[in-house]
C-alpha cells in the first residue's frame, strides 16, 4: 500500500510538481494562497501534468494499438454476433485513443464490412468514452476505485446501448453511401522501429488535436477552483439537487474537448462539492455525445437511428450518474 500510495502521489498526481510550481510562483512574488496565485499554480501544474502523462500514455497505448489496426480489429470482430461480440467490440474500443469524431470513419468501415449493428455501435460508444489513457488520468485526479468504476460502467453502457440499438431493427437507417464504401484489407506487419515511429506520430497528432481543449479546460477549472464561490456551484449542481445529473449531461453535449480537457473541470467541480456522479455524467456527455460528433454522425445514419443513439446513451449516462451520486461515500 505504501508503494501504491507513493506511485499515486508522486507519479500520477505529481505532488512534487505542484510543490515546485508553488515555490516558483512564490519566488516570482505571487502568494499561492491568494486567488490569483492559486489560479496560476493550478493552471501551470495541471497543464504540465496532463501533457507529461498524455505523452507517456499515448506512446504506450499507440504501441499496443499498432498490433490492432482497423483491418485486424474488423477481422477479429467479423463473423461474431450476440452479446459476446458487443463485449469484445467495447473492449477493443478501449485500446483505440480516438475522440468521438475520429471514431466515426472506423464505424463506417465496420458497417461497410457487414459487422452487426450492435457491434459497430458498441465500438463507436466505447472508443471515445473509455480508454487506457483515461483510466490512468482519472486515477491521477480522483483515485483508482473511481477510475476503475468509470471504465467498467462505460463499458457496460457501450455494450447495453449497442445491444439495444442492434435489436431495434434499424438496418435501413444507415446512409446509403456507407454500404458502398470499399473495404480494404491491407494490414501489414510492422517492425519495431516502425511501431516506435507510429507511436511518436500518434503522440504528436493527438497532442496537436487536444492542446487547445486542455488549455481551455484547465483555465475553466482554475477559474472554478479559485474564483467561483462554492455556494454558487453547489446551488446549481449540488449532490442534493435532483436535476444536477441531467443538467450536467445536457451542459456537456455542446462541448468538444476530449476527456483530457474535461478532467481539470471535473477536478474543480468535485472540490466545490459537486457529486461524483454529476461530475462523471458531465465527462461522459462531453466525450460521447459532443455536438460536433453528432453532426458528423448525422451524415452517416438517418434521424431515427441518431435519435435512438442519443436517447439510449443519454439515459445510460443519467442512470450512471444517479447511481454514482448515491454511492459517493464508497469512492471518496
Amino acid at each position: 500500500m505504501n508503494i501504491l500510495s507513493w506511485f499515486n502521489d508522486q507519479v500520477l498526481r505529481m505532488t512534487w510538481l505542484n510543490d515546485l510550481v508553488g515555490a516558483g510562483i512564490a519566488a516570482a512574488g505571487l502568494d499561492p494562497a491568494s486567488r490569483l496565485g492559486g489560479s496560476v499554480q493550478f493552471f501551470i501544474y495541471d497543464v504540465i501534468k496532463i501533457f507529461l502523462l498524455l505523452s507517456v500514455l499515448i506512446f504506450g497505448i499507440s504501441w499496443v494499438q499498432s498490433y490492432f489496426p482497423p483491418e485486424r480489429t474488423r477481422r477479429i470482430l467479423g463473423g461474431r454476433t450476440g452479446l459476446g461480440a458487443s463485449v469484445l467490440a467495447a473492449l477493443l474500443g478501449t485500446i483505440t485513443p480516438f475522440c468521438s469524431c475520429s471514431s466515426i470513419p472506423i464505424f463506417i468501415g465496420f458497417t461497410a464490412a457487414g459487422l452487426p449493428r450492435a457491434v459497430t455501435f458498441s465500438f463507436l460508444i466505447s472508443s471515445p468514452l473509455v480508454d487506457l489513457a483515461s483510466l490512468i488520468l482519472l486515477a491521477s485526479v480522483f483515485n483508482w476505485p473511481v477510475a476503475l468504476a468509470y471504465v467498467a460502467v462505460g463499458l457496460v453502457i457501450a455494450v447495453v446501448a449497442g445491444t439495444l440499438i442492434g435489436r431495434a431493427g434499424m438496418e435501413d437507417q444507415v446512409a446509403d453511401f456507407v454500404r458502398t464504401v470499399p473495404v480494404h484489407d491491407n494490414e501489414q506487419s510492422m517492425t519495431r522501429s516502425a511501431r516506435g515511429a507510429f507511436a511518436k506520430g500518434e503522440v504528436a497528432a493527438i497532442l496537436r488535436r487536444v492542446w487547445p481543449y486542455v488549455l481551455i479546460g484547465v483555465g475553466i477549472g482554475a477559474a472554478i477552483h479559485n474564483w467561483v464561490p462554492e455556494a454558487v456551484v453547489t446551488g446549481l449542481l449540488g449532490q442534493d439537487k435532483w436535476w444536477s445529473v441531467p443538467l450536467a449531461t445536457v451542459i456537456g453535449i455542446p462541448m468538444y474537448p476530449d476527456i483530457f480537457g474535461t478532467l481539470p473541470i471535473a477536478e474543480a467541480l468535485l472540490a466545490k462539492g459537486v457529486g461524483l456522479g454529476t461530475v462523471l455524467s458531465f465527462m461522459m456527455a462531453v466525450t460521447a455525445l459532443s455536438l460536433p460528433s453528432l453532426i458528423l454522425l448525422k451524415r452517416v445514419v438517418k434521424m431515427r437511428l441518431l435519435t435512438m443513439f442519443v436517447g439510449v446513451l443519454t439515459a445510460g449516462i443519467v442512470v450512471m450518474g444517479l447511481v454514482f451520486n448515491a454511492l459517493t461515500p464508497w469512492f471518496v
